[in-house]
């Protein structure tokens, strides 16, 4: 029988992420890199070979350093410090650190308040720096870099369209398979049952379509961990790594989710 946990999707985008993309470097880096070469005088590239490779080496070690906080991320753990994420569809927040990932908006505009005004300042993108500073991108170029005084808050405007579309992808990414017999499982149907259960040192999360499933899975799972794991409370227990936090949290999620393709579905059916 198949045993599949939730919330394991995602892998295929992940090594598509992996392959190496071609960088164009800003005219001034390109005018930098001719004048160290002349500099060297590496007239059959000797030098530049040799770089090439201690580069190459470093970034295979950055990429493992990538590699290791998205898995620590995965484990719904705070790269930074190790405390609990408050993790969300498009982002991830760490409370304690004040560490943070999130998504914003590939076709929306991103809006620049300055301090103590009313004006705006609009770009495709936004970074804030370490340092405080907010650099504006507009097109291929810097538009503004404001200090840390001189800007308030970053407005990110997503559009009705990107949303739509990142609510299909979360709908598709979301779509709840029972862990027993592999089909679907209804959020809203009597007998669906969300789970957290531990084989080893890791907590794990499973969804089943109906009682007799979930009951099926247990006799032939049983948890090693200690006898009561499936009928124990996750947060009065410490005997394993928690990946997950609320379970009632995660069940709102998966029935927002769900109650929104309901509607889009039924207005999809009224339509002549």
């Amino acid at each position: 029988m198949p045993m599949k946990s939730f919330f394991s999707w995602g892998t295929k985008d992940d090594d598509s992420q992996s392959e190496k993309k071609p960088v164009i470097l800003p005219e001034e880096q390109r005018e930098n890199l001719e004048s160290d070469k002349s500099i060297l005088g590496d007239q059959d590239g000797t030098h530049e070979q040799r770089l090439q490779k201690v580069a190459e080496r470093e970034v295979q070690s950055a990429a493992e350093d990538s590699l290791k906080k998205i898995h620590i991320i995965q484990l719904g753990r705070c790269p930074v410090c190790g405390e609990h994420l408050s993790q969300h569809l498009a982002a991830n927040i760490c409370e304690s650190c004040g560490w943070n990932k999130y998504d914003s908006p590939k076709s929306g505009k991103v809006r620049v308040h300055l301090t103590g005004s009313s004006e705006v300042i609009e770009g495709d993108h936004a970074y804030v720096l370490k340092t405080g500073a907010c650099l504006v991108i507009r097109g291929p170029v810097v538009y503004a870099r404001i200090p840390a005084n001189g800007f308030s808050w970053v407005e990110y405007g997503w559009s009705e369209e990107e949303l739509e579309q990142r609510e299909k992808q979360y709908r598709e990414q979301m779509q709840v398979t029972c862990a027993w017999c592999g089909g679907e499982a209804n959020v809203n149907k009597d007998g669906f049952h969300l789970i957290h259960v531990a084989f080893g040192t890791m907590q794990e999360r499973y969804c089943f379509c109906c009682d007799e499933c979930y009951e099926a899975f247990r006799k032939m799972y049983p948890s090693r961990v200690h006898r009561d794991c499936y009928d124990r409370n996750c947060n009065t227990c410490n005997l394993c790594v928690k990946r997950y936090s609320d379970e009632a949290e995660e069940l709102r999620l998966l029935e927002k989710i769900s109650q929104k393709s309901l509607e889009k579905k039924q207005a999809a059916e009224k339509k002549p």
